[in-house]
């Protein structure tokens, strides 16, 4: 007889559309959708530069919205940049923010809906569900396939020269979520790369988390797995692909939901001082420690990434433990192909800084309480290690 199902809950952004130059109907899809009409645009200047939301400012202007652009966001963004954004959306009384870009753009965009018009200091919603009242209205429009933000509620701030914090709170998911993988087009290949991999390890972290899997984040995870395992490789070689543009997007989107409510782990948690110290993209930081934290999960998590190992492409396998082993093996093999850096050292770190990250991965007890195995001080340091 089967176990009963243990209870769970699962909550996700309310409106989601799909499509191929959506970005260019953006007004339309908004107005018919939000009263708000004085937006503010939280996004880069690289893409503003390279002409990547030009349509989207087109097709919003046309449709009678007046735009703010916050186009200073930045990689690992700090929070000085976050009260920036806030600033200018309270003297352009903005009453609805769209969130452009990668995961830093649409993080902060997320903390910009919330705090111009709340009595809360941002120092104050640092943690899970510190988040009182509610926010604008708040649009995200995703430019690369890797953090899931769009549907996530959380928000990742550098707090100080090394160190992030999180923002978790229902307040942070997404009234309306537009995937436009015509966007992600012009990624250069490295990028494509590392991002897909972000999804990936969210899917993987998701499917084996300690606390809260639940059989929705399973059966989202695992098609993300599926989808990004087969077209990463060719949207990296192939960046004007659209099969494999759109598949890792929507892949990268079911991970999110997955990881919304099935929280990420060991991967993270080391990947976050990586960040901090060397301003290493969060999605690389992820690809250059899911080996190692694999092989270290691997004698508790075995089952778990065995279930995994067709979904990827790995052969066929007798049991559980060679199941693992050809899981690891593929994802090693996947990342290899998709040209990702693969050492630490290939990225400028210093091998007499590991013991100075493991002390820093420690602090990041929100997420290693979610890893199938306890994390110590001098487990992190011989990843690190591995990893280097």
């Amino acid at each position: 007889m089967s176990s009963p199902i243990t209870p769970f809950s699962f909550n996700t952004v309310p409106s989601l559309t799909m499509e191929w130059q959506g970005a260019s109907r953006l007004g339309e899809l908004l107005s018919e959708r939000f009263s708000a009409r004085k937006v503010i645009i939280i996004t880069d200047s690289g893409l503003v530069k390279a002409g990547v939301i030009a349509p989207a400012i087109d097709s919003l202007r046309q449709a009678g919205f007046n735009i703010t652009l916050f186009d200073r966001i930045q990689a690992d963004p700090p929070e000085e940049v976050v009260q920036q954004a806030i600033n200018e959306a309270k003297a352009a009384g903005c009453d609805m923010v769209i969130g452009l870009g990668g995961g830093s753009s649409m993080d902060v965009a997320k903390l910009v809906a919330i705090l111009p018009h709340s009595r809360q200091t941002l120092n104050e919603l640092y943690g899970i569900d510190k988040v009182a009242g509610q926010r604008l209205p708040l649009v995200q429009i995703p430019t690369t396939a890797g953090t899931g933000s769009e549907v996530t509620n959380i928000a990742i701030i550098t707090t100080g020269k090394t160190t992030k914090m999180g923002v978790v709170a229902p307040q942070l998911y997404a009234d309306f979520v537009l995937l436009d993988a015509a966007l992600s087009v012009g990624l250069p290949a490295i990028h494509t790369a590392a991002t897909g991999i972000d999804a990936m390890v969210h899917a993987i972290e998701a499917y084996t988390s300690k606390h809260k899997k639940n059989p929705l984040s399973d059966a989202l995870a695992r098609q993300a797995l599926q989808l990004i395992s087969r077209h990463l490789v060719v949207a990296c070689r192939d960046g004007k692909n659209r099969t494999a543009r759109e598949s890792v997007l929507l892949g990268a989107m079911l991970a999110g939901q997955a990881f919304a409510n099935a929280p990420v782990a060991a991967v993270h948690a080391l990947a976050y001082p990586l960040g901090g110290h060397y301003h290493i993209a969060h999605g690389l930081s992820n690809a250059l420690m899911l080996e190692q934290v694999l092989r270290f999960n691997a004698p508790v998590a075995a089952a778990r990434y065995a279930e995994l190992a067709p979904l990827i492409g790995a052969p066929a396998a007798s049991d559980d433990h060679a199941g693992c082993q050809a899981f690891i093996s593929q994802m090693k093999y996947i990342m290899d192909e998709s040209g990702a850096p693969r050492r630490l050292r290939d990225v400028g770190v210093r091998e007499d800084s590991l013991t100075l990250l493991a002390a820093d991965a420690m602090k990041q007890t929100r997420l290693l309480i979610n890893n199938p195995v306890e994390v110590k001080e001098t487990d992190a340091l011989a990843l690190y290690q591995q990893a280097f």
